[in-house]
């Protein structure tokens, strides 16, 4: 049934790493050939062998709206036809920035760059410049990208494929990233008290959702507001998956906590590649070219790429019952997901925040990297294919997400429902 999928992995191997350009792509993690992407549009993705599939991996987050929104497209077709790049200043990217200093509290001016992973780096740049600190805290399996500091104890795919940190890395840079575990205050208060005075900031994906979905326990952002404080470093929110998602302003909306400097991605761009990083007005005038701190970008703040993101943001902050629709939509799937579970007798924990869901093939609760890491891979293997087959299009690794889009519907929900059901039952029983 995938065999024009089989014929361009084929070709692909021979021409890209592993066959793709992004690792998570290749479907190791899960064992079988990955499906090539023709098209997309609402709830639903269509493979190069014209199969359908409700699609819950929405490129990674940023298909609030669903694939090809028609007021998105529209933006970009207009946007097109004054040329796709100038490397000169536009309307646009004031406009897209003036918007969401509007949505998010607590920041002030932003910086467009072209990914998350730029985002991530630059802050990271930012808060040592501005500290005068080497060393940065984050947390063991939340991922932030692919820079180097970065790619110490990683989640997402970077586990999926069974290789947390990454050849190439050099060892000075390794050596300043400390690494604390998620949802645990005293991991992070013991790396400050053994690094005093060199904590630049502590990075942390609100919700940690490059491991599944991992909710903040109550008191921990707030815990890392007050040791921050006290210590003199940053807290960076990396909001590449959460922002515009949780709510019109993110995490810190969502969940009441100050962030020194804001990470977004793709989600900003409608699904293009835009990236972005925020902060006060003190903190971001120490960036080129108003201060000593250097970053810069021929691509940042394309007039396409701000065009979609504009789109999609207005239509965000102007139709707030869509915040209410995804998360109630996600908040049901994930009740009946764990009523099917414990039907089929299935060691199943279904983790929820928002709009995001995860299920873990563990019987124990999830609530850091260790309890993720006890999932059965096996297992979570065996449900994606099966539920593949059924026309469910899910991540291709147990460490990822499951989003839920606006476009989705009730018979979307429905009929998804079934699969699990289905596929709990043959699992387990």
């Amino acid at each position: 049934m995938e065999q024009k999928s089989v014929e361009l992995f084929d070709r692909a191997k021979k021409v890209l790493p592993g066959g793709v350009n992004s690792p998570v792509r290749a479907y190791r993690a899960v064992g079988i050939t990955p499906r090539f992407i023709t098209r997309a549009d609402g709830a639903y993705i269509w493979d190069a062998d014209g199969q359908k599939y409700i699609d819950y991996v929405c490129s990674w987050g940023p298909m609030i709206l669903g694939h090809n929104n028609p007021i998105i497209r529209e933006a970009v077709e207009k946007a097109i036809m004054d040329g796709l790049s100038y490397g000169a200043p536009t309307e646009r990217e004031v406009d897209i920035a003036e918007l969401m200093i509007q949505m998010v509290p607590n920041i002030e001016m932003v910086r467009m760059v072209n990914s998350g992973t730029e985002a991530v780096m630059s802050a990271l740049r930012l808060a040592r410049g501005v500290t005068g600190r080497d060393k940065i805290i984050k947390f063991e399996g939340c991922y932030h990208g692919h820079s180097d500091s970065m790619l110490v104890k990683a989640g997402s795919s970077a586990m999926a494929g069974g290789c947390p940190n990454s050849a190439g890395v050099p060892v000075g840079t390794a050596k300043d990233t400390l690494t604390a575990q998620y949802n645990d205050l005293v991991s992070v208060q013991q790396l400050f008290d053994e690094n005093p005075n060199q904590v630049a900031c502590v990075i942390v994906e609100a919700v940690a959702a490059n491991m599944g979905v991992v909710g903040p326990q109550p008191g921990f952002l707030e815990g890392l507001r007050t040791i921050c404080d006290k210590e003199g470093a940053l807290l960076i929110f990396d909001e590449v998956i959460t922002g515009f998602r949780l709510a019109k302003g993110g995490a810190q909306e969502y969940f009441g906590v100050r962030a020194d400097i804001t990470t977004f991605g793709k989600i900003i761009g409608g699904g293009m590649p835009v990236g972005a990083y925020c902060g006060s007005r003190e903190l971001m005038e120490h960036i080129a070219p108003c201060g000593s701190v250097y970053q810069a970008g021929t691509l940042a703040g394309n007039p396409v790429a701000m065009a979609a993101g504009l789109a999609q943001l207005n239509y965000l902050n102007t139709h707030p019952e869509v915040y209410t629709d995804i998360t109630d939509k996600a908040t049901r799937m994930a009740a009946d997901m764990r009523k099917a579970a414990e039907e089929a007798g299935a060691g199943v924990q279904i983790n929820q925040v928002g709009s995001l869901v995860a299920p873990f093939f563990t019987s124990d609760s999830v609530e850091s990297f260790s309890g993720a890491n006890r999932s059965d891979l096996k297992k979570y293997a065996a449900y994606f294919g099966k539920m593949l087959e059924r026309g469910i299009y899910l991540a291709p690794a147990q460490f990822e997400a499951m989003f839920i889009s606006h476009a989705h519907s009730e018979e979307d929900l429905a009929r998804t429902l079934i699969a699990v059901k289905e596929v709990f039952t043959e699992l387990y029983q």
